[in-house]
């Protein structure tokens, strides 16, 4: 009884920046732990991806394509863990937490959801890192590329600017695949492969034209695949789209964009779901 009223005093201290960092955590734990639990899921998940991206790099040198194209699919392939890990691991993330009855305990919890996202995402980057470092390593030693890093310090910052812009549309898909109901799960379908092609993850993005190039780029991993191929391969700088500074600025304009409106997106569903309890309760 003594430990129950401690407990419950030491959760009521935990308010603002301190609530909202210990949810974060809390929500994170169990995926980081899964992920080394479920030893067989890292396995598979980087395996099956190995072979693709194989597969692109022997069709450029069938076809006699210059060699930064080899580092081309070598980088994007090792991104493709990133998108996958938004679009499944958290756009789609609550829907099936409603399904397995896990969304009433979100949405009764004094913790924000925009917590409970952030730590879905700390948790599957872990995983999402493993896997891409894994292609990359890989591939890079396989294929032989050579990069030619011209700053390292930007190549960071573009880096982290594309996860914050990618990861804040990765929130915002979680509300609206919430809202979609039992079509989240052929949306998160729907927009798997055509983003591949879209954001150019085997190939420059300048190639699909530059209208199409820019509508892609409301699409984080676009400009930012564009961004780091261009300072990681500088042999041909005319092969990208836009020029790194001016990419960098998007990325960042994109991260203030998407972050926001999901945060105004959660804080509404959480506020309907509270009074109304319509997202918690099953479809007949």
């Amino acid at each position: 009884m003594v430990a129950g009223i401690h407990s419950a005093e030491r959760v009521k201290r935990l308010v603002g920046f301190r609530l909202f960092w210990a949810t974060m955590w809390a929500r994170a734990y169990p995926r980081i732990v899964g992920a080394m639990r479920e030893r067989s899921w890292m396995f598979f998940e980087t395996l099956l991806p190995l072979l693709g991206v194989t597969s692109y790099v022997f069709v450029y040198r069938a076809i006699g394509a210059p060699e930064e194209y080899i580092g081309f699919v070598v980088v994007g392939g090792a991104m493709t863990a990133f998108w996958l890990n938004v679009l499944w691991s958290m756009g789609s993330q609550f829907y099936w937490d409603k399904d397995m009855g896990n969304l009433e305990l979100y949405v009764l919890c004094p913790g924000p959801m925009m917590a409970i996202l952030l730590g879905m995402a700390v948790g599957g980057l872990v995983f999402a890192g493993v896997r891409a470092a894994t292609i990359l390593l890989v591939t890079t030693l396989l294929f032989r590329v050579n990069y030619q890093v011209a700053n390292l310090p930007l190549l960071g910052g573009v880096f982290f600017a594309t996860m914050a812009a990618l990861y804040g549309m990765g929130m915002l898909f979680a509300s609206v695949f919430l809202a979609s109901g039992r079509e989240a799960w052929h949306i998160s379908n729907l927009l798997q492969e055509p983003i591949y092609l879209a954001s150019g993850f085997y190939f420059p993005v300048k190639a699909l034209g530059f209208w199409i190039a820019t509508f892609a780029s409301i699409i984080p991993l676009t400009l930012g695949l564009d961004a780091m191929r261009q300072l990681l391969f500088t042999a041909d700088p005319t092969l990208g789209f836009l020029s790194v500074p001016l990419e960098t600025a998007i990325l960042i304009g994109l991260s203030a964009l998407f972050i926001p409106l999901a945060y105004v997106a959660l804080s509404k569903l959480e506020e309907i779901g509270r009074r109304e309890g319509r997202l918690i309760e099953r479809r007949r």
